[in-house]
């Protein structure tokens, strides 16, 4: 592939990534206007930001991985696109708990293969050499799209509305959908194996201590970064009495910044480690985990917004640090022809059960927390974060030391 189709695959990948968040991350920006409008409580709110979502997100995420790895990766995201764009804008007909919740599953059925097929093209398409930055560049779509969705949302809901908000961005995606057709390419076929149904082989990858504990450190990410991201910006207006905007710029522009820099340079560590043969792949993010665990608990109860803001800052590094250290070491460990499979493991490991429970866990805990006269429930109920945070960084340490036995052996 030469040099320019290079760089255009991945600058439209890039595009996928950015607009595939700020469609997930809408609802969260604009989650008090919505609830307000439809009338929800704070467990709804996390039922349809977690549950509705994620579940359908995690179990689409397998098959998906499983034929993109087998040469179908354009087609299938060209599929995925078209479908969490119509999803999303139908979202904004929605006339209470169940029609938004129904339009959640249709966005998650179609962002479900959008990044197992994205890693799958990577891996054919681009040089082992630079692989974990050209996936760092990917997972860059992730902070920018959620720097656009918080600006952007924050906007509309103190504007146009809620509503508004998610038609326009569901129409985006018909011209991400022409940039695919025109600089993806064809995918390359790989040949089938005895394991050629995605339960026996994705237990023959479990089955590998290294990436076992890589599946249960995404299990924690999950708990960690999944009511962050749905309560953050409800915590901020409801502890600081800040507006939407305020918090859409302020919150939104640090997440966008401290992402861009955390997969820039995450995969730039990720890839010289790899080439120079060094071990311990995952300690880096095991560090940043550790100090962000910190610093998130104590902006939970600081009374100083913008110093509250500045402490969740560690939090938005960490969880976009790790995205190239984690694929890049999963797709070492799955080897040739398992990559995307190995992606769509570790999403469902982040993506089932932590993502759909935690953010109904923090709202349980937050509705419970209010009923009981405390003063911020939501407060109590956000400690879910830096407490997973800590343990999904001791967890780190564990997985690089079994990922230097696995490449060893």
């Amino acid at each position: 592939m030469s040099g320019w189709r290079r760089m255009a695959l991945l600058t439209t990948l890039l595009l996928v990534s950015i607009f595939s968040q700020i469609d997930r991350i809408l609802p969260f920006i604009l989650a008090e206007s919505i609830k307000v409008d439809l009338r929800l409580s704070d467990t709804q709110l996390g039922l349809i930001t977690g549950l509705a979502f994620s579940l359908c997100y995690s179990l689409a995420s397998l098959p998906l991985a499983r034929m993109a790895d087998k040469g179908w990766a354009n087609r299938i995201l060209l599929g995925c696109i078209l479908l969490w764009s119509v999803m999303t804008s139908l979202g904004g007909w929605a006339t209470g708990f169940v029609t938004l919740a129904l339009s959640r599953v249709g966005v998650a059925l179609g962002e479900a293969g959008g990044t197992p097929a994205s890693h799958a093209l990577i891996v054919q398409k681009i040089p082992s050499q630079i692989r974990g930055r050209a996936i760092g560049l990917f997972a860059m779509g992730i902070p920018l799209g959620t720097m656009l969705g918080f600006a952007i949302g924050g906007w509309a809901s103190d504007t146009i509305g809620w509503r508004y908000a998610l038609f326009s961005a569901g129409m985006f995606g018909l011209v991400i959908v022409i940039l695919v057709l025109l600089f993806i390419g064809k995918s390359s076929t790989i040949e089938q194996s005895k394991n050629d149904n995605f339960f026996a082989a994705s237990r023959v990858l479990l089955s590998k201590p290294a990436f076992a504990w890589m599946f249960i450190a995404a299990n924690l990410l999950g708990f960690a970064s999944a009511p962050f991201y749905a309560f953050g910006a409800p915590f901020l207006i409801r502890t600081h009495g800040l507006t939407a905007s305020q918090v859409g710029i302020s919150f939104g522009l640090l997440q966008g910044l401290m992402g861009i820099a955390g997969t820039l340079l995450g995969g730039r560590i990720f890839d010289n480690a790899v080439n120079r043969g060094s071990g311990r792949l995952l300690n880096p993010p095991a560090i940043a985990f550790s100090i962000a665990s910190m610093t998130t608990l104590v902006a939970l109860f600081i009374p100083v917004s913008w110093l509250s803001i500045a402490l969740l800052v560690p939090a938005m590094f960490s969880f976009a640090f790790l995205l190239p250290h984690a694929f890049g070491a999963g797709h070492l460990v799955a080897g040739p022809g398992q990559q995307a499979l190995a992606s769509g493991l570790l999403m469902l490991g982040s993506g089932l059960l932590p993502a759909a429970l935690s953010p109904l866990l923090v709202g349980m805990i937050s509705d419970i927390a209010t009923a009981a006269n405390h003063e911020n429930g939501l407060q109590i109920g956000m400690l879910v974060v830096p407490v997973f945070s800590l343990l999904s960084g001791i967890v780190c340490f564990i997985v690089s030391r079994k990922i230097d036995t696995s490449l060893n052996t």
